[in-house]
């Protein structure tokens, strides 16, 4: 019989789904993934089909198990990690209400304003967390009861995207703790969903499920789901977890002053910190590691802008081979991309700025810019934001000392040494660009009791090129960031108006 000490880590991604096999101590068995269609049907939307991720699932499940050496039975357990607050709706009958509406979505700027009027801001800021801001699914489920009132009336239960999937895996419908953190309905004096701050979005406390702790089992494979996905029927599913908190933990991100820039299709930038330190700018999260706290921001648009942008400036090529092709391009363009200045905020924008209202632009261009410019100009524009959020960081007593990437954007170089010369300090890539994946397989570890160690995942996240800042850029990039802040500070009116 075999040896139970392989664990599965799910990640339910904005651009992907990328499940990993991991046999301890530090043997990554397999890697599979799957495209994932992220929807804007109007400007400021991001909707998913959580059926999309489903399927994802199964056949990347089937996929791993199929090829793992010592077949199913030397699984111990599986942890899923994803993007949020992603807003799920199911009916009574567990039927999907409509697409969820993703943590990048920036329809509810009308519903957050209403909030800001209704509530004391510092005093909901200090209870539970997080600001007032489009992030909160309160102001989404508003939106939803404004707009769609059919589908409102009809909602049994409300979750996120992992939330999701573990529900398919085991039947059972919960919330991981930084889903019901983010989604503003946790109260933080407690640590328990609160049902006065449910009762902000309209809807019974019975709508929100029970809340889970990471590490904690939620279920396990139901009979079904096993039948579906090849996993074992019984195997143990863990309560899941944010994906950014997850890459930090397979980063390491647990001393003061290690920042993860995690380069997704979402842009995250996290700090491990000993207290809860709430601050509206930002959003705090619970670390995975037990007693710590995460606080972080994200940027809406990151590998989904530029997703967006290869599709419209390279036609007929591959989902891979089009980046490829813009960097070399991006990579003749000097630092500056000769005075074409873009904003990222094709969704909006989360933090710093919070304003659901910005979106995206180039500005600076003539008739002799071409695609190499545009595309530099989006990269340094993701890069801009970054640097922003180490401002506020630094403002917040959180002064870096080392800086970490992880995920797919980190594959490429010139974007990497972008990030280190407009941020000014050396970038440290982490080799496995997995981060979301490894670190949800580590909880799993962790969970099952394979392990107790929760630096053990660092053995699976060895660092790769350390991207040394050019010193000769940095006055180009000291003044493309001032123009950067003040070119939003100049159209934040003229976004008002539309």
């Amino acid at each position: 019989m075999p040896v139970a000490n392989t664990v599965i880590g799910l990640d339910i991604g904005t651009t992907s789904t990328i499940g990993i096999a991991v046999r301890l101590p530090d043997d990554i068995l397999a890697v599979a993934s799957r495209p994932v269609a992220l929807s804007s049907p109007r400007p400021g939307w991001a909707e998913e089909d959580p059926a999309e991720w489903w399927a994802n699932s199964v056949a990347i499940l089937r996929e791993i198990v199929a090829g793992l050496p010592d077949g199913p039975g030397s699984l111990a357990g599986i942890c899923v990690t994803g993007m949020l607050p992603a807003v799920v709706l199911l009916d009574a009958d567990g039927h999907v209400l409509r697409p969820s509406i993703q943590q990048s979505d920036g329809r509810v700027g009308a519903e957050v304003d209403a909030l800001k009027a209704e509530l004391d801001e510092a005093g909901f800021l200090a209870r539970a967390g997080n600001g007032v801001n489009q992030q909160l699914v309160a102001a989404k489920l508003r939106w939803i009861a404004r707009h769609e009132p059919a589908v409102f009336s009809r909602i049994a239960t409300v979750f996120g995207s992992y939330d999701y999937v573990n529900w398919r895996l085991t039947g059972r419908r919960a919330v991981e703790q930084n889903w019901a953190l983010e989604a503003g309905f946790t109260d933080l004096t407690t640590d328990a969903i609160a049902d006065d701050l449910v009762a902000l979005a309209g809807i019974p406390r019975s709508a929100v499920p029970d809340r889970t702790v990471t590490h904690e089992m939620m279920g396990r494979v139901s009979a079904e789901a096993a039948a579906e996905t090849g996993l074992p029927e019984g195997l143990p599913v863990f309560g899941g977890a944010a994906d950014h908190i997850a890459s930090a933990l397979a980063a390491g991100i647990a001393a003061p002053g290690d920042i993860l820039l995690k380069f997704g299709g979402a842009g995250d930038i996290v700090v491990a910190a000993a207290h809860a330190t709430p601050d509206p700018r930002l959003y705090l999260d619970y670390h995975l590691v037990p007693g710590v706290y995460a606080p972080n921001g994200c940027m809406a648009a990151s590998g989904s802008a530029l997703n967006w942008l290869a599709g419209i400036l390279v036609e007929g090529e591959g989902p891979e081979r089009p980046h490829v092709a813009l960097d070399k391009l991006a990579a003749a363009v000097p630092a500056g991309s000769d005075g074409v200045l873009c904003l990222p905020y094709f969704l909006g924008e989360k933090t710093p700025i919070h304003d659901p209202l910005a979106r995206g632009t180039f500005t600076g261009l003539s008739l002799g810019h071409g695609r190499g410019h545009l595309w530099r100009s989006l990269l340094e524009a993701i890069a801009y934001g970054f640097r922003h959020h180490i401002d506020v960081l630094r403002d917040m007593g959180h002064e870096p000392k080392r800086i970490f990437a992880s995920d797919g954007g980190t594959k490429s170089r010139i974007w990497m040494q972008i990030v280190a010369d407009i941020v000014g300090m050396p970038v440290q890539l982490l080799e496995n660009p997995y981060g979301s994946s490894v670190g949800a397989a580590w909880v799993a570890a962790i969970g099952s009791g394979l392990s107790d160690d929760w630096s053990g995942v660092s053995h699976l996240a060895s660092h790769g090129a350390l991207i040394q800042p050019n010193a000769d850029n940095r006055a180009v990039y000291d003044h493309g960031y001032r123009r950067y802040r003040a070119t939003y500070e100049a159209l934040k009116p003229v976004f008002a108006m539309a």
